[in-house]
């Protein structure tokens, strides 16, 4: 199986501007923003997405829900807010299959979320 794209960023093969980093998490802005705010926080781990948690990587996950507050505060994200948006699967328009969760935030942002 070939690499996936955020694994190769995770590991330098492509750049990318990387705001966080610790044992268990990598972030980083996503090219194509729709926030003036926009980080992918993706474990280091390779999990294809939200439907292959197990017991067994869940903490995985659960590092970068640790990590997400960190990074919107570093970003000075708050008081005002951030929104946090998984998506799982073709129809959520996942289209790197790597679990990643996006910070959007930065201004006010819509209450619809489709």
């Amino acid at each position: 199986m070939d690499v996936c794209l955020f694994c190769k960023i995770m590991e330098g093969e492509i750049p990318s501007a990387k705001v966080y980093e610790d044992e268990n998490v990598f972030a980083f802005r996503d090219i194509n923003p729709q926030a003036p705010t926009h980080i992918l926080v993706i474990p280091k781990t390779h999990i294809p997405s939200m439907d292959a948690l197990t017991p067994e990587n869940i903490g995985a996950a659960s590092a970068c829900l640790l990590a997400i507050p960190k990074i919107a505060a570093q970003e000075g994200l708050m008081p005002g807010g951030y929104r946090v948006v998984s998506n799982c699967g073709p129809d959520a328009g996942q289209t790197v299959h790597h679990l990643h969760f996006h910070i959007l935030g930065g201004k006010a942002l819509g209450v619809g979320m489709a």
